[in-house]
């Protein structure tokens, strides 16, 4: 009958985790990029250190790759077990009140557009089928899909793993070169680029101007730079 070829739901099916790996490494990388170069700035500005801004560098780093990637993972998991709740009523509801479930299931099916007669069909279909019912349902009433593929572990690696590579793309300058001004230079330089060339990566996944993503992400990432400098400077001209 055509109930569960929702284009969205299979869609979802085949590339939630995907998806979701893809977010967590955008976010991790895009915040290790300017949470780093953001702080080791500041801390050049301010230090005028090799030693002092590589071991602040690296302490970040470590620290919090760490910290989102149990972020990443608790927050994903909460959200399954969210999500595991609303399904666990459902199906409650769908056992005890199984006529009413139908009938609301009709509701929603000419609320998408479906002419009355085939949606009490479609309705009709489904309520015969457990699984199916549950999964119309949950779609449909929850936003929820039973059936989902995020991994909390995963996005806490991807989150971990892309907030470390993204840390060390912004500190790497201080590593080869000598000279503290020029290091800054190239540490901004190179996280900008890099966050240019990020969001015109996502926009593989997405309709959006490859141009338009790169300079979103370039110019709202940018504040950080600016405000660590800042920082720096000030720091440097009180207590210097």
């Amino acid at each position: 009958m055509g109930i569960h070829h929702n284009p969205d739901f299979i869609h979802h099916q085949k590339n939630s985790l995907s998806v979701s790996i893809i977010r967590e490494i955008v976010f991790g990388m895009e915040d290790g990029l300017v949470s780093t170069m953001g702080a080791v700035t500041g801390i050049a500005a301010a230090s005028q250190n090799h030693f002092i801004v590589i071991l602040s560098g690296v302490v970040i780093i470590a620290v919090e790759s760490i910290s989102m990637g149990v972020g990443s993972y608790l927050s994903t998991k909460s959200e399954n077990e969210i999500d595991e709740r609303k399904l666990f009523e459902e199906r409650h509801e769908l056992h005890h009140h199984p006529a009413e479930e139908r009938e609301e299931l009709v509701e929603m099916y000419v609320e998408d557009g479906w002419p009355k007669k085939l949606s009490e069909e479609m309705a009709e279909v489904a309520s015969k089928n457990k699984k199916l019912f549950l999964q119309e349902m949950a779609y449909r009433e929850l936003k929820v899909f039973p059936d989902k593929m995020e991994q909390p572990l995963h996005n806490g690696i991807a989150m971990s793993i892309a907030y470390i590579i993204g840390g060390c793309m912004a500190l790497l300058p201080y590593l080869v070169i000598p000279n503290i001004q020029t290091a800054i230079t190239y540490s901004v330089i190179i996280t900008l680029f890099s966050l240019f060339t990020l969001g015109v990566l996502t926009t593989q996944y997405s309709k959006r101007s490859w141009w338009k993503a790169g300079l979103e992400m370039l110019l709202l990432a940018s504040v950080a730079a600016l405000f660590g400098y800042v920082a720096g400077q000030i720091a440097r001209y009180y207590l210097g």
